[in-house]
């Protein structure tokens, strides 16, 4: 973003200022330009909707210079056009209406539209447009930024599961030393949650509505009252790319909104995890960190390589997730037919998925400065022979050895085993000779299962 420094200086929130360039993608979606543009979208998809109803007597279809006009007018909205209705919102201290008055403003002179202005806006609620304009943005930025962002992500992670497949490492349930896995399979463990949660947030339903004041087409069929208005809403909502809702008050109940707001937190919530875990291994050594050139890790120790863009991830991803778990308790909520508590809440929803992006950019840019450390790895799982127990003691079960859980409890619990005690006590048992041979040749870092074959399956 190539802003006036001065004015990302002075701004009040980080992401219109230290992180405006990270959510340039998001800005002409949940600004208040885009809030504009999409209220001018489904203004003048209605009144084209309207033109092409033979119900409505009054007002024949355009031609097709007149719908491309209007057409026109929507998707080339200039932030010009936007600051002209901020201009009239002055004086209407009325956001949706000076919205109506700039489509007419700028169509007056139109031969054909002219006369037909007046059906622009025709029976609406305000939230009829409202509700629709946040469904198409909402619909664009998860189509177009989330996804495709949550997709790279899930491409790193996996490119990282199957080059990591075979890498053994010593898993830490509790924190204490554990069966050991792969570090391709804990990734592959992430990659098979984000599909999972990737594909609800692609699936999620976003309902719209438009049948007036207070959901029961009063206005419409008091006007024309032999149109199937239920039949007629149906289709204009579709013809947006929506789904549509039947049964409202005033307001589109939010719940859509709702559902997409959880799913995205699910998937930071996960991205968190990843976040921490990751953020731990680099303290154990397990991952390196490629520096780079003019960095400084730390103010006061050159030695440091600090894991900051994990914690910055973590921390993006906390600030929008505390707002999805608002807009989630708060927005499917309104009093009777309508209260005004959810317009200035809905407002904030680019704030929200603007620190979710950040988040999964700083996430995507730690990711990419790692290295795994096999000689650390190796380390630690060579000084935790004890975690073969589990597979001595299981071996014991099946060939119907006496008391082997508690055997090996007295044998690993709290003493100090090493390869040598282990096999000692392997080769003191009264196993077959081909089970006692795959125990002697075991060593913690090829007690992994099936973990290779996992990760390179995801």
């Amino acid at each position: 973003m190539s802003a006036d420094p001065k004015t990302t200086l002075l701004a009040l929130s980080p992401l219109d200022g230290r992180y405006a360039g990270k959510v340039d993608a998001l800005r002409p979606i949940f600004s208040e330009f885009g809030l504009i543009k999409a209220r001018v979208k489904v203004e003048v998809e209605w009144l084209l909707a309207l033109a092409n109803e033979p119900g409505i007597v009054e007002l024949a279809p355009f031609s097709d210079a007149a719908s491309a006009r209007l057409r026109k007018l929507a998707d080339e909205l200039s932030v010009e056009d936007a600051a002209r209705v901020k201009e009239i919102e002055r004086t209407t201290n009325h956001d949706v209406k000076a919205v109506e008055y700039l489509i007419k403003e700028r169509l007056k002179d139109d031969a054909e539209l002219g006369p037909a202005l007046e059906f622009v806006h025709f029976a609406c609620t305000s939230e009829d447009i409202n509700n629709l304009s946040y469904a198409l943005m909402l619909n664009e930025a998860r189509q177009h930024v989330l996804l495709p962002r949550l997709d790279e992500l899930i491409q790193k992670l996996r490119a990282m599961a199957h080059d990591y497949a075979a890498l053994p490492m010593l898993s830490r349930t509790h924190g204490q030393t554990a069966s050991p896995s792969t570090v391709g399979k804990e990734i592959a463990n992430v990659v098979a949650r984000l599909q999972r949660q990737g594909e609800t947030l692609a699936g999620a339903q976003m309902p719209g509505k438009i049948n007036g004041a207070v959901g029961n087409y009063n206005a419409h069929v008091s006007a024309y009252p032999d149109i199937d208005w239920p039949a007629f809403s149906q289709r204009f909502v579709a013809s947006l790319g929506l789904d549509w809702q039947p049964y409202t008050t005033q307001i589109e109940p939010h719940d859509g909104i709702a559902e997409v707001c959880d799913a995205q937190r699910r998937i930071d919530t996960i991205c968190i995890d990843l976040c921490r875990d990751v953020w731990g291994y680099i303290s154990l050594g397990y991952f390196k960190q490629a520096v780079k050139a003019g960095e400084v890790g730390s103010s006061t120790m050159p030695h440091k390589v600090n894991p900051i863009d994990f914690e910055n991830a973590e921390g993006n991803f906390g600030i929008a997730n505390a707002l999805f778990e608002h807009f989630a308790a708060k927005l499917p909520i309104s009093r009777w037919q309508r209260d005004l508590t959810d317009s200035t809440v809905l407002r904030a929803l680019g704030t929200a998925f603007g620190h979710a992006l950040i988040g999964l950019d700083a996430l995507l840019r730690g990711l990419g400065k790692l290295s795994a450390n096999p000689e650390r790895l190796a380390a630690d799982l060579d000084a935790s022979w004890e975690v073969l127990a589990e597979a001595v003691q299981t071996v014991m079960r099946r060939y119907g050895l006496p008391n082997p859980y508690e055997q090996l409890k007295a044998l690993t619990r709290g003493q100090g085993i090493n390869e040598a005690s282990m096999r000692e006590f392997i080769a003191s048992l009264e196993l077959p000779a081909e089970a006692k041979q795959r125990l002697l040749a075991m060593t913690p870092g090829s007690y992994t299962g099936l973990a290779e074959q996992l990760a390179r399956q995801i």
